[in-house]
This record gives C-alpha cells, sequence and structure tokens, in this order.
C-alpha cells in the first residue's frame, strides 16, 4: 500500500467531516482484488487503497491536512487556492501525449497468416501453407502503403508479419516498391523489415533485400531442443533452418542486418544460462527475455497459463544476474 494510502484516515472519521469545499480532477478507478482498488489520473499519478477510502475521496469527505495536500499536489483535486494546478495538468497532460501528433512510426504488414511452423504460443491465428485465402491481396496492400504516409511521422518503418511472411514474398516486394516510390513524394526516413522464422530464404530473397536494405528479425528460443521444443515444424529442424538463415544473412547482407526474438515458455524456466549462453555463442551482443502474449493459440491452447508472474520473475532475475556476470567478465551482451 502506497504512503499516500496509509495516511487516509478510518472511514468514521471521514464521515465526522462536513463536504470538504474541493473540486475532483479527471480521475479513473478500478479493482485490483477483493480488497484494493487503483486510482490513476492523468498526469499518470496513482494510489493503491480500499474501497471506503475512494469513496471518501469522491464523496468529498477529505478533511485538509496532509493527504488533502497530497492529492492537490497530485491533481487528484483543486480548490480555490489552487487554480494554477489546472493549468500545470494541462501542461503535463500535453508533456505526456507530446507523442500522439507524432503518431505512429512502426506499421506492420501481416502479408499472410500461413506458417510452415505449429508452434503452440502462436500471438496470431496460423493457417497452414496450402490456405492462400489468407494472403494478403495486391489491393489491399496498395491501400494499405497509402494508409503509411497518411502518418506525419518522419522516421517510417514497415515492418512484414505473418503467418511467415517469406511465404508470400510477391507481396512484400510490391509493397516495398509502392513505398518507395511514393516516398520520392513524401521525403521519410523509410526502413523495412521482415520479421520471418527463415525457413523459405533463398538467394532471390536475399538478392532482393540487399538491394533494397531490408533487414531481418527472427525467432531464437535457445539451444537446439528447446528451440524445437518450443517451435516444433515437420522435419523437427526448426533450429538448424534459423542458425543457417541467420548466417546466410550476415555472410550477405551483414551482421547488423539480423536480429533475434526469444519467448519464454514453461519449458524455458529453468534454463536461462542456457538461452543467454545460446545468444552469445551465435554472436548476438543483445537478448530481449520476454514473456508469452496473451494472443491467438498462446491462449486458446492453454500456453498463456502454465507459469504465473512470479515464476516468470525467477527466470528473469537469474537471467539478468547472469547477463550481468558475463559483460563483469569481459562478454559483452545488453
Amino acid at each position: 500500500m502506497s504512503a499516500l494510502a496509509k495516511r487516509f484516515a478510518p472511514l468514521a472519521d471521514f464521515r465526522k467531516t462536513e463536504h470538504a469545499g474541493y473540486k475532483l480532477l479527471p480521475l479513473r478507478f478500478t479493482a485490483l482484488d477483493e480488497k484494493r482498488f487503483v486510482v490513476t489520473n492523468m498526469a499518470g499519478e496513482f494510489i493503491v487503497t480500499d474501497r471506503a477510502q475512494v469513496a471518501a475521496l469522491i464523496e468529498h469527505r477529505i478533511p485538509p491536512g496532509d493527504v488533502y495536500d497530497d492529492l492537490k499536489s497530485r491533481h487528484f483535486i483543486y480548490d480555490d487556492d489552487s487554480r494554477a494546478a489546472l493549468e500545470l495538468l494541462g501542461v503535463k497532460y500535453r508533456t505526456k501525449l507530446g507523442h500522439v501528433c507524432r503518431f505512429t512510426g512502426l506499421h506492420m504488414f501481416v502479408v499472410t497468416l500461413r506458417c510452415d511452423y505449429t508452434c503452440k504460443y502462436c500471438q496470431v491465428s496460423r493457417q497452414t501453407e496450402d490456405r492462400y485465402a489468407y494472403d494478403m491481396t495486391e489491393d489491399i496492400a496498395a491501400k494499405a502503403v497509402a494508409m503509411t504516409f497518411r502518418s506525419p511521422a518522419q522516421q517510417v518503418k514497415i515492418e512484414f508479419q505473418g503467418g511467415e511472411p517469406l511465404l508470400n514474398f510477391e507481396r512484400i516486394q510490391q509493397i516495398v516498391q509502392l513505398a518507395k516510390e511514393q516516398n520520392r513524394e513524401h521525403r521519410r526516413e523509410l526502413q523495412f523489415v521482415i520479421a520471418s522464422n527463415l525457413s523459405a530464404l533463398s538467394d532471390e530473397i536475399l538478392d532482393f533485400c540487399d538491394r533494397e536494405d531490408i533487414y531481418f528479425s527472427t525467432s531464437l528460443d535457445g539451444p537446439i531442443d528447446l528451440h524445437n521444443g518450443n517451435r516444433p515444424r515437420p522435419g523437427k529442424n526448426g533450429y538448424e533452418l534459423t542458425i543457417t538463415g541467420i548466417d546466410r544473412i550476415r555472410n550477405r547482407l551483414g551482421i547488423d542486418r539480423v536480429s533475434a526474438l526469444m519467448t519464454t515458455t514453461d519449458r524455458s524456466l529453468k534454463r536461462a544460462r542456457d538461452i543467454v549462453d545460446e545468444y552469445v555463442r551465435r554472436g548476438f551482443n543483445s537478448i530481449f527475455l520476454r514473456p508469452l502474449s496473451p494472443y491467438g493459440f498462446a491462449v486458446t491452447t492453454g500456453q498463456v497459463d502454465r507459469y504465473n508472474t512470479e515464476l516468470w520473475l525467477e527466470f528473469y532475475k537469474e537471467g539478468l544476474s547472469y547477463i550481468l556476470d558475463l559483460n563483469r567478465n569481459g562478454v559483452p551482451i545488453r
């Protein structure tokens, strides 16, 4: 419980108080559990307290004192002595939302839902390779490119996702060419990334990506047994295809043109050091230890229920501690 919440008087004391002369500033509240509520406001402040104390705040029963002053300074309430607080709140809110005027610079193009993998934690509703109805059409691609340039952002990144986007490489080519043509007018800083498992990587694709300056992002969940266990595919050779693809991209395009992400499953929880070692062994200088995303098949197959926050935090702390040890010993990894 926050220091502010602890200083709230019992509800009985509030009932003895006449309505205080303050007004509420915009706020929200929601239940955390059976006993606790969290109250937030436009300035990004929050308190954690109980239902009775929330009721006292909303019903204007907070008496003058430390709690009253804290609420006023943190933009939950104002009175005749704090009119300037409204202007200050406006400044804070404008600053907090300053990024909105620039809109988004990242635009994700899901060019297909087809995929050759059967990952149970897949965050999209993937489809089998023969279901071409789930590919993005030429018309939709053109409209999506046009919409991208409606964003006022100066830096624009187009990221191709799936499914496995390389299964619809023709659409990727079309989008890249359209975007570059339209960018002659818009003059944005334009970047392309393909998020791929690399199984369909070919010389033709590498030639195009070299010519058009395209980057890759792939998935690497850890050593061979962990990666193939988390990310199964027919042939059981997903790890080999990923490592081969990473090496091909580095040799053809450059070492900085491919990055990797891992996803933590219940299999991963006892393997933090093994996962970090795999990234070091494969020449990566950074790693993102991330939990499952609660979307798509990760929910319908029950993967998100296989570990809780406490187990995840233990995994994360072990991984972070090991990363710090590696750096102390001269192995640079972020």
